[in-house]
């Protein structure tokens, strides 16, 4: 589980999306950002998450927030689920983990009854300064952007 907490300086990074783009988190100061942290791409419950942000993309948009997601998926695999489900927003490859490490989402888990290592599902809001305005740990994937209005 993340050691990161509400009001503490989010960690900035820089990473590849589904479509070769940089995206540095220093450079979205000004805006708000959703970070969300997903174990891999066409699963049932991350499908579910991404699409369910994607449908409400415009009015989170509307709101000032810019949505990131990241996995360890490559940028390959992030460009086919981005194309298969229409969305709007960027992906990051995080194959070496870099940015899952420092966010404090990488570690054991259960996963049908098995110990394994992987993303723990978790989303960060960040403010226009860069400050972590909340930490969502218990995601419900089929209402995730419903979880975070009710935060906004």
């Amino acid at each position: 589980m993340t050691h990161l907490k509400e009001g503490m300086n989010a960690p900035l990074f820089e990473g590849i999306d589904q479509n070769g783009e940089k995206i540095i988190l220093s450079e979205l100061k000004g805006n708000k950002v959703i970070l969300y942290f997903y174990p891999k791409d066409n699963t049932p419950g991350c499908t579910a998450e991404a699409c369910n942000l994607n449908e409400n993309y415009e009015s989170l948009k509307v709101s000032g927030f810019v949505i990131i997601g990241v996995s360890p998926d490559s940028i390959e695999s992030h460009k086919k689920f981005s194309d298969k489900h229409n969305l709007d927003f960027s992906l990051i490859a995080d194959t070496d983990r870099e940015i899952i490490k420092q966010y404090g989402v990488w570690g054991e888990k259960k996963v049908f009854g098995k110990i394994k290592e992987g993303v723990f599902r978790t989303t960060f809001l960040i403010d226009e300064d860069g400050v972590i305005s909340s930490v969502i740990s218990n995601v419900k994937t089929k209402n995730h952007a419903e979880q975070i209005k009710e935060i906004i």
